[in-house]
């Protein structure tokens, strides 16, 4: 029979308050020694919404809005994986650039900015779709107040964290972020990252690596999350490096907003 274990009135409060800060299923209840149908269908439902994610292909126009890609001039780039199941099988392919893509990138966006911004779909569409065009212009926004140049962002098809190399050895710019949607779980296939490295090069691995993750509607919102970015592009600007010497500073101290003053130049190469 379906029915939960009955709780005390009084105790009720408290669960709800603890359901509430977690999307993990937490005293769900059971069926003897199964899920309860409404719990089981919820896994069954987010199980497929996980896998959706991972095998849609994502479509500039349709899913970003035409407006929006025309606002941005976004413009789509291939990997060496031509195809969403070379992706899954060959993670290696989704890590370089098409070499053919190279004169469309350097034609179009200027090389040496302060903050270069690329879009992958990685492991979910669906984040890209859902996260991109709120994160996009508070990146821009936040840029701007410091005085930084901001190249003009492209997305990268079938990509995987390692396209950072190829960027900073194609534009040089002085900090790439790498928008990527994340590997889906049972708790939202709508997370997105943000990776971030300082002049990368060919070779470079996580240890030249920084992450910003979990952006989503219950994890970090558009508005922490570009303040988060712009702040560790200004840390690593500052200290010249990316990766394992660089600790995020977040939150701020008021103290250190305080003797911040105004917002950083632009930093160029």
């Amino acid at each position: 029979m379906d029915s939960p274990r009955a709780i005390e009135p009084s105790a009720a409060p408290i669960l709800d308050q603890a359901r509430a800060r977690t999307p993990a299923r937490i005293l769900a209840g059971r069926a003897g020694a199964s899920y309860r149908t409404a719990t089981y269908l919820e896994l069954r439902a987010d199980h497929a919404a996980a896998r959706d994610a991972v095998n849609a292909e994502l479509d500039l126009d349709a899913d970003l809005g035409a407006e929006f890609v025309a606002e941005w001039g976004l413009f789509e780039v291939p990997t060496l994986a031509s195809t969403k199941a070379e992706f899954l099988l060959r993670p290696d392919l989704g890590r370089s650039l098409e070499p053919s893509a190279r004169p469309a990138i350097t034609a179009l966006c200027p090389a040496g900015a302060d903050i270069q911004v690329a879009i992958a779909d990685g492991l979910s569409a669906a984040a890209v779709r859902v996260q991109v065009p709120a994160l996009l212009p508070r990146i821009a926004a936040e840029a701007a107040a410091r005085g930084w140049r901001l190249g003009r962002p492209f997305f990268v098809r079938h990509g995987r964290v390692g396209v950072l190399n190829d960027i900073g050895e194609w534009l040089d710019p002085a900090v790439v972020v790498l928008l990527i949607g994340e590997r889906p779980g049972l708790a939202t296939a709508e997370s997105l990252s943000a990776y971030m490295a300082f002049r990368p090069r060919a070779g470079h691995d996580d240890s030249r690596r920084n992450l910003i993750s979990n952006i989503h509607a219950r994890g970090v919102g558009p508005d922490e999350a570009a303040a988060r970015i712009v702040r560790l592009a200004d840390q690593m600007l500052r200290q010249e490096a990316s990766g394992v010497s660089v600790k995020e500073d977040w939150p701020p101290a008021p103290a250190a907003v305080a003797k911040a003053g105004p917002a950083t130049p632009g930093i160029g190469p």
